[in-house]
Formats: structure tokens, C-alpha cells, sequence
């Protein structure tokens, strides 16, 4: 397939063989983003662990300083008054019967689904179906909660779930361009703290074997490892 002009032009204009510090990628990204959207930040971390061991299968949760700059739609599955105690915190659908059944019928219009603890039972018969879409509650990622209100709160603020691919590289988006240089730096490094302490105590040599951040049309920058060491 051919390359668009745009994208020729950037390869002409990027170093892609550079390493970059944390603050030069992004102010580089965020120099050539000129499509008509706002674009994500976005990062891939191959990490030096193999994800079919359990206690090598990196997941965790983090809160982005900034924010991602998205809409965030929740749904709470709960009964009676927690129901009523996750919509009062702002989430976007909130009950029992009626969204199981509708989840059932192929609805899935949320990016986040939270659960509590006494509707797993019935919850997890439909993992089949929001499994392979990221969408099963998991107590390790906070969505599996009696505490409805503040979990809410949480994913609506920026709150992200990651996990490691079965290759061993992480990818998620931590922003948008839009966001000051400064805001995207101290998203990533908020989320590079996390995976780093995560780290695996049989995971063995090199963890961050390498970094790249990208936007959703531009280059892809590899970032110093050193970035990872200092924060």
C-alpha cells in the first residue's frame, strides 16, 4: 500500500532512529499532529516476562494525573440502592436483570463495566460474551467493588485497566495530544511507575526491554530506557 504524502513528509522530518527522553517524543508528536481529530497518545512497552506463566502475567491499574482526555461510559451492575448510589456518582447505566439481559441479547455500548460482588454469579455466566472484549469485572483491576460510587469516580477521572499480550508488550493511550507537554509527561511517567513496580520476582533480566510512544496517525518513537529508571 502506497504511503500518503502526510506520512511520507513526517518519515522525511522524524528521526525514528533516535532515542528520545520522555519530553522530546511527545513535544515531537504533538508538533506533527495536523489531521482533522485529536489524536491519542499512545505507548508500547515489551517487557521481558512471559505472560503463559501466571506470575509472569503483568496487570494492574493506574490513575493518569491528567486524565485521558476521553468520554468514558460505565455501566455498574448492582441491585437496589447501589444501583442508585452509581448513578448518583455519574454512571452512565446502572442495574441488575435488565442489563444482563439486554448484555445477552449483544448490547455493549460501555467501555467500562462494575460490578458487586453478590452479582458475579450471574455476572459470569456472560463471560463468554465480555471477556474478549475487556469487559468482565475483575476484582484486580478495582471493577469488582461494594463500593460503587467511588469506583465510578475513579474510571470517569482517568483511571485505566492494562494487562500484558500474550507477546509480552503493553499498549494503551495516555492522553491527547491536546494536553499540555507537561500533562502527557506525567501521564506516562505515572504509568510507567506502576507497570515498573509490577515487576514479577521471577521475571529474570532485562524487564523494560524497549519503549515507544505514538499518536494514532504519526511515527512511532522509541524512548530511552533510562526514562524508566530515573522515574
Amino acid at each position: 500500500m502506497k504511503a500518503s504524502k502526510r506520512y511520507t513528509k513526517i518519515q522525511e522530518t522524524v528521526n525514528t532512529q533516535k532515542e528520545y527522553t520522555l519530553r522530546e517524543a511527545v513535544a515531537e508528536l504533538k508538533k506533527h499532529s495536523n489531521v482533522k481529530f485529536t489524536e491519542s497518545l499512545d505507548i508500547a512497552i515489551r517487557l521481558g516476562v512471559d505472560p503463559r506463566h501466571a506470575d509472569q502475567n503483568v496487570r494492574g491499574t493506574v490513575s493518569l494525573p491528567h486524565g485521558t482526555g476521553k468520554s468514558v461510559k460505565v455501566l455498574v451492575i448492582a441491585k437496589g440502592p447501589k444501583a442508585q448510589d452509581a448513578l448518583s456518582a455519574g454512571a452512565d447505566f446502572a442495574g441488575f436483570e435488565e442489563y444482563l439481559e439486554k448484555i445477552k441479547g449483544g448490547w455493549a455500548d460501555v467501555d467500562v463495566i462494575i460490578a458487586t460482588p453478590d452479582v458475579m454469579a450471574e455476572l459470569g455466566k456472560l463471560g463468554k460474551m465480555l471477556g474478549p472484549k475487556g469487559l468482565m469485572p475483575n476484582p484486580k483491576s478495582g471493577t469488582v467493588t461494594m463500593d460503587v460510587a467511588k469506583a465510578v469516580k475513579e474510571v470517569k477521572a482517568g483511571k485505566i485497566d492494562f494487562r500484558v499480550e500474550k507477546a509480552g508488550i503493553i499498549h494503551t493511550s495516555l492522553g491527547k495530544l491536546n494536553f499540555e507537554v507537561d500533562q502527557l509527561v506525567e501521564n506516562v511517567q505515572a504509568f510507567l511507575n506502576t507497570v515498573v513496580k509490577l515487576k514479577p520476582a521471577s521475571s529474570k533480566g532485562t524487564y523494560i526491554k524497549s519503549l515507544t510512544l505514538t499518536s494514532s496517525m504519526g511515527p512511532g518513537l522509541r524512548v530511552s530506557k533510562e526514562e524508566v529508571a530515573v522515574h
